[in-house]
């Protein structure tokens, strides 16, 4: 057995799971997200478009969404939804967090709600995989995690807490969402 993957057992068990609580085909989340380019009434949203439309570009290993905007951890919505749960080309699950920053405004205030959102962003990921690996019984090892953002400095913060970063300024995803052909 393959000590680099989570055994075949844990991942059919999870990925059952998926299937059942999210039914929908990769295609069909597909048109969601691209109704949502069209129709961009939520930044959050968008920001959300964009990943799982350049997933491949963003966080390479990762192959099938199974969990979009549900808790990983069976009904408890209480202990967290992930934003994203993907499978990756080696048989690991990989969690990611979204948060829209708006690193735009200015001003003392603005300044501490964006610092109040890259840390509560991180907070997430790393409570989430904890969660999902004492519920799943699933090893750390198995579980990557990463956070995806419009503020390009959570990218430092993501060395130090083990959570891979990326990010996309805001002029750059909407200049996208203008230029997008499905």
């Amino acid at each position: 057995m393959n000590k680099d993957c989570m055994s075949a057992d844990e991942l059919n068990k999870f990925v059952a799971y998926c299937k059942k609580i999210q039914p929908q085909s990769q295609q069909d989340i597909k048109r969601f997200f691209e109704g949502v380019v069209g129709f961009p009434y939520d930044k959050e949203l968008l920001l959300q478009a964009y990943l799982f439309l350049n997933i491949q570009s963003l966080f390479t290993n990762c192959s099938e969404l199974l969990l979009f905007e549900k808790s990983p951890i069976a009904d408890y919505t209480d202990l967290g939804k992930c934003d994203f749960v993907y499978l990756t080309t080696t048989g690991n699950l990989f969690l990611i967090e979204t948060k829209f920053i708006d690193t735009e405004a200015t001003g003392a205030t603005e300044r501490k709600r964006r610092n109040k959102h890259r840390n509560k962003v991180f907070d997430q990921v790393i409570t989430l995989k904890s969660r999902f690996s004492e519920y799943w019984d699933i090893q750390l090892a198995y579980l990557s995690c990463g956070v995806f953002t419009t503020d390009p400095e959570v990218e430092w913060r993501g060395n130090n807490a083990g959570v891979i970063t990326e990010s996309i300024s805001i002029e750059k995803l909407e200049q996208w969402r203008r230029n997008y052909q499905p």
